[in-house]
C-alpha cells in the first residue's frame, strides 16, 4: 500500500503519517526532507528540483509499501499514479496556525523572539502560512500561487486513486481508525 497524506503546513500530517507508520510497519518519507537541504537555520536552503525528485522517487522504489507526507502537488505528475491511497486533512485556520506557534516555539525556543533574523523568518512563515485559507500564499521565489487551499482542490480533481478528505480538529486517533478502516477495502 502506497500512501500520501497531505494538506496545509500544521494540518498534522507528519503527526498522522508517523503514527500511521508506526501501526502498519510502513516506512514514512516527509517531503520537507527532499525539499529542503540540511542547513543552519533549518528550512531556508531549498534542493534543486529535478535532484529531489530523483532522491524521493529512488527511496520509494525502494519500498514496495510506504507513506508519504507533504505537500508534493507542484512537484510534476510522476508521483500521483503511485499512490494507492491520497488523505487529505483539513483543519480549521485558527487551530492549525496555534499549532504552528507552537510548534516554532517548541523546536527553536526564544530565538525565534530575540533574534531579529530568526524572528523575520518565523514571521514571514507564520504569514505564508495564514495565506492557505484565504488562497493569499505565493511560491517560493513570487512565481505564482503557492501553497493554497485552491492549489490543493485543483491537484484532488486530477488524482486518479482512492481519495479521503479527513476534515475538522479531529484527533490522530480518529483520523488513524478512519484510514485504517478505509485500507480494509482496499
Amino acid at each position: 500500500m502506497k500512501i500520501h497524506i497531505f494538506g496545509a503546513s500544521g494540518s498534522g500530517v507528519t503527526t498522522l503519517g508517523l503514527a500511521l507508520a508506526e501501526k502498519t510497519g510502513y516506512p514514512y518519507f516527509d517531503a520537507d526532507q527532499f525539499f529542503w537541504e540540511k542547513s543552519n537555520p533549518p528550512f531556508t536552503i531549498r534542493r534543486d528540483a529535478e535532484e529531489r525528485n530523483a532522491l524521493l522517487h529512488q527511496q520509494l522504489a525502494e519500498n514496495e509499501n510506504w507513506i508519504l507526507g507533504g505537500s508534493i502537488v507542484q512537484w510534476g505528475d510522476s508521483f500521483p499514479p503511485l499512490f494507492d491511497l491520497t488523505v487529505f486533512l483539513l483543519i480549521p485556520h485558527d487551530v492549525r496556525i496555534a499549532r504552528l506557534k507552537q510548534r516554532e516555539f517548541e523546536r527553536y525556543g526564544d530565538i525565534i523572539f530575540t533574534d531579529e533574523l530568526r524572528n523575520k523568518q518565523y514571521q514571514d512563515f507564520i504569514i505564508w502560512a495564514s495565506g492557505y485559507d484565504d488562497n493569499t500564499t505565493i511560491s517560493p521565489g513570487g512565481r505564482g500561487m503557492g501553497r493554497t487551499l485552491q492549489v490543493h482542490r485543483e491537484w484532488i480533481k486530477k488524482l486518479n486513486n482512492g481519495f479521503l478528505e479527513i476534515s475538522g480538529d479531529t484527533t490522530v486517533k480518529q483520523r488513524l481508525d478512519f484510514i485504517l478502516n478505509s485500507i480494509k477495502h482496499f
